[in-house]
């Protein structure tokens, strides 16, 4: 079941580096000022884009298995229909225990099989307005 207590989004946001599955090098996209938003806040932030060079001042990675540097939170800005692959990508990793779909992003079989493999999941959620309720 994905996280959904106040108690577990906390826990989760008192993380430190943030993977942006489809971080955006275009201001004014949700896709972009939202990772602006969490890297003002301090979190590390961690660009996966392969149509981008760099984002946030930081070098954009194609995907998720180009990511040398440990990962805690996977940030999904990307179509529901995406989410496969992307949870695929996860779990080759060793390092991420929580992805993070946001609003309007679902994948229900995807979720599961995160879930039953030990990774948690929000569903339909944005980071910042979540951060700023709870953090803030």
């Amino acid at each position: 079941m994905p996280v959904e207590t106040d108690a577990e989004l906390r826990e989760i946001l008192e993380r430190e580096t943030i993977a942006v599955v489809g971080c955006s090098s275009t201001p004014g996209k949700d896709a972009h000022e939202i990772p602006k938003y969490l890297q003002a806040q301090g979190y590390e932030v961690i660009p996966v884009n392969p149509y981008a060079d760099e984002v946030l001042g930081r070098p954009a990675f194609d995907s998720l298995s180009d990511v040398d540097e440990r990962i805690d939170i996977v940030d999904v800005f990307r179509p529901s229909d995406e989410v496969r692959g992307i949870v695929d990508e996860v779990l080759e990793r060793d390092d991420v225990d929580v992805i993070w779909l946001q609003l309007g992003i679902h994948d229900d079989d995807a979720v599961a099989r995160a879930e039953d493999a030990g990774v948690r999941v929000v569903q339909d959620r944005c980071m910042k307005p979540e951060h700023r309720r709870l953090l803030r």
